[in-house]
C-alpha cells in the first residue's frame, strides 16, 4: 500500500504551496490516489476547480500528514473521485457548475450550486451565456404506499433556505434527499483579485456563526503562503477567539436541540447563558460574534485588562451554572426517550465521509485539527478530545457538552500565560501558495489561498466541515419518523451558507 508521499511523488511538485506539498498528477495517478480514498486508507479533506485544473486536499490519519494532488484539464475534463468515494459526488458537482470541468464517469451529473437562474454558465471559467434547465430529478425511492413530503426552501423559522424531500411509508421516513445552493453568494468569484484584506473580510462571511473560525484558517494559509511568523501574543487571542465562538455555539445547540423536542426551559436557559458568552466577546474583542477581529498576520486588536476580567467572570458563570443545566437535561425521561437512540449515525459512514467535529467524534471518529495537524498556540495547550461511539443524537449532545467544559479549560489556560508583545507582523506582498487547516465549532475549516505577485488573491477556496456533514444527515433520517427529523437536523447544525459559497 503506497503512503501519500509516494502517491505525490508520481507527479510534479509545486514548490510554492506551503506547509502541505502540493503536486500535479497525471489523469491515472489521480485514478489511483481516488481508489486509497475509497479503500479507507486516505481521508478526503476538499476537491474544488480552478481554471483549467482541479484539486484535491487529502490526510492520511496514520501518519498524520496532508497534500494536496492537482489534475489538469486541457479538455475540460478529469477522472471523477466520486464514481469510487461518494463523500467526493457533492464537490464535483459544484466544481462542474463553477468552472464547467467534467467529472469523466460521475455517478450524479446533476447541478448543486446552479439552480439556472445564473445568466451564465460556470461563471468562475470562460462564461458562455446559459441555457434553459430541466427541473431537478430528485432520486426516486420505490417501494409500496410510499409518499412524498416535499419541505422547504422557505421554512417556518428565521433560518437559511434549504430542501429537503422526504419519501415517507406512513410516518416512517424511507429516503431523504436535500438540495441545498440557495444562498449561492459567488464568495470564491468575489475573493479572486481582491487584496488580501479584503479577502479576509469576505471569508469571515462565509459562514456567520463560524466567522473566527474560517478567519483564522484563512489568516493561516495567507500567512503560510508569504511565510510569515505571528507574534505569540497574537495566536493566544486568536485562539480565545476560537474557544469564544465554540463556546457559544455549543450552548446555543444544546438548547436549541432540546426545544425542537419540545424542552423549552432549556432553550431560555442556555439562551440566556449564550448571551452573556457573546456579550464577553463584545467586550473582550470589540463584536459579539469577533468579526474582523482576526487578519493575516495577527489580530486587529488588542484585548484590556477590563476584557480579562470579563472573560474571567463569564467562565465563572458558565461553569457554576451550565452543570445544573445538564442534569436536567441527563435526569428527564421525556426528553431523554426523545434523542437516545434517535438519528443514529454508524462509525463507518462517519469514517468514510471524513466527518469532522461532533457529528464524527459522536460516532467515533477521533479526530480534531487542533491535535492531528497541531498548529499555534494549540501546540502548547492541554485539553482532550471527547470521543462518543453511539452515535445518536444524544451523543452529540453530550459531545457539545464536553467540549464546553475543555472550552471553558482552555480560555483560562491562555489568560494565565497570554504572551506580552505585538499582535501582529505586516505581510508583505507577493506570490506564493498557502493552506491551512482550523478547528471550527462544527469541525475543520479548510483555506487554500493562491497569491499573485502584487500579493492578491488569484485563487481561494474555503471548505466548510458541512460538506462532508449534510450527507450523513440522509442517512441518519433513515428509519427515524417525520416528527424527528427537527431534532436529527438541529443536532448536527450544518451549515448552509458555508456549502453555498
Amino acid at each position: 500500500m503506497q503512503s501519500l508521499s509516494q502517491l505525490l511523488a508520481c507527479g510534479t511538485p509545486v514548490p510554492a504551496c506551503r506547509p502541505w506539498p502540493r503536486a500535479v498528477l497525471a489523469p491515472g495517478d489521480w485514478s489511483a490516489l481516488a481508489a486509497h480514498l475509497a479503500q479507507g486508507t486516505l481521508t478526503l479533506a476538499g476537491l474544488w476547480g480552478d481554471e483549467g485544473a482541479v484539486h484535491m486536499a487529502v490526510l492520511e490519519p496514520q501518519s498524520g500528514t496532508a497534500g494536496i494532488a492537482t489534475c489538469l484539464c486541457p479538455d475540460g475534463h478529469f477522472p471523477s473521485v466520486g464514481q469510487v468515494h461518494a463523500p467526493a459526488q457533492r464537490l464535483e458537482r459544484t466544481v462542474r457548475d463553477l468552472f464547467g470541468l467534467i467529472p469523466d464517469h460521475a455517478p450524479d451529473s446533476r447541478p448543486w450550486l446552479d439552480h439556472g437562474r445564473w445568466a451564465v454558465q460556470a461563471p468562475l471559467a470562460a462564461t458562455v451565456p446559459a441555457e434553459r434547465q430541466p427541473p431537478y430529478d430528485f432520486l426516486a425511492a420505490e417501494g409500496a404506499a410510499l409518499h412524498q413530503i416535499p419541505v422547504g426552501p422557505v421554512h417556518a423559522g428565521i433560518i437559511e433556505p434549504g430542501h429537503f424531500r422526504f419519501s415517507c411509508h406512513g410516518e416512517t421516513v424511507v429516503q431523504l434527499e436535500e438540495r441545498l445552493g440557495y444562498v449561492h453568494k459567488g464568495i470564491e468569484g468575489l475573493m479572486a483579485g481582491a487584496d488580501v484584506a479584503k479577502a479576509a473580510q469576505l471569508a469571515g462571511r462565509t459562514s456567520g456563526d463560524s466567522t473566527v473560525a474560517y478567519a483564522f484558517a484563512f489568516a493561516r494559509a495567507v500567512e503560510a503562503a508569504r511565510d510569515v511568523s505571528v507574534p505569540a501574543r497574537a495566536t493566544a487571542l486568536r485562539a480565545l477567539m476560537a474557544e469564544l465562538e465554540r463556546l457559544a455555539n455549543h450552548i446555543g445547540d444544546v438548547g436549541a436541540i432540546c426545544n425542537d423536542a419540545a424542552f423549552a426551559l432549556m432553550l431560555a436557559h442556555c439562551g440566556a447563558l449564550r448571551e452573556r458568552v457573546l456579550r464577553a466577546s463584545a467586550s473582550a474583542f470589540g463584536h459579539r460574534l469577533m468579526m474582523d477581529a482576526i487578519v493575516p498576520g495577527g489580530v486587529a486588536r488588542d484585548i484590556t485588562e477590563d476584557g480579562i476580567a470579563a472573560l474571567r467572570a463569564l467562565v465563572a458563570t458558565v461553569a457554576a451554572t451550565f452543570p445544573a443545566l445538564m442534569r436536567l437535561y441527563d435526569e428527564t425521561p421525556s426528553i431523554q426517550d426523545r434523542t437516545v437512540g434517535t438519528g443514529i449515525v454508524k462509525a463507518t459512514l462517519v469514517a468514510t465521509f471524513g466527518a469532522g467535529g461532533y457529528v464524527g467524534r459522536a460516532s467515533g471518529r477521533d479526530f480534531d485539527a487542533r491535535r492531528a495537524l497541531p498548529y499555534a498556540p494549540y501546540d502548547r495547550l492541554r485539553f482532550d478530545v471527547p470521543v462518543r461511539t453511539d452515535g445518536d443524537v444524544n451523543a452529540r449532545i453530550w459531545i457539545r457538552i464536553l467540549e464546553i467544559e475543555e472550552s471553558l479549560g482552555l480560555i483560562i489556560q491562555l489568560l494565565d500565560t497570554l504572551p506580552h508583545g505585538p499582535i501582529a507582523a505586516r505581510v508583505e506582498p507577493g506570490p506564493g501558495e498557502g493552506v491551512a487547516l482550523v478547528e471550527g465549532f462544527r469541525g475543520d475549516v479548510l483555506a487554500v489561498v493562491r497569491l499573485d505577485g502584487e500579493g492578491r488573491v488569484a485563487r481561494a477556496h474555503l471548505r466548510d466541515p458541512s460538506w462532508f456533514q449534510w450527507p450523513l444527515l440522509e442517512a441518519a433520517i433513515e428509519g427515524n419518523i417525520v416528527a424527528d427529523f427537527p431534532l436529527c437536523n438541529k443536532s448536527f447544525n450544518c451549515s448552509y451558507s458555508g456549502v453555498d459559497l
